[in-house]
């Protein structure tokens, strides 16, 4: 159920990362690594899979927003996630 604004005690711009912020120009990230960068944690942090979960929803429209600005690397094994760097 929609809740009034007014039940929060402080409203922020939603403002996001541009992919040049976020990403280091010769790296390439998995969709995890990204969601914790969006956070502002640490590529390589542990993580329960609920908070996972919660990062990933995201991260997951951060990257299709910013597609046209990323690359995405093919797994090197059918057990590997996707990669994704800057396009520059």
């Amino acid at each position: 159920m929609p809740t009034a604004k007014s039940e929060f005690d402080d409203l922020h711009p939603c403002d996001f990362y541009e992919p040049d912020e976020l990403l280091e120009a010769n790296q390439m990230y998995t969709v995890y690594e990204i969601a914790r960068l969006l956070q502002g944690i640490e590529p390589d942090a542990e993580l329960d899979p609920e908070t996972e979960d919660v990062l990933l929803d995201w991260a997951i429209p951060w990257i299709i927003g910013n597609a046209d600005d990323l690359v995405v690397a093919t797994p090197r094994s059918d057990d590997e996630p996707g990669y994704y760097g800057l396009a520059t």
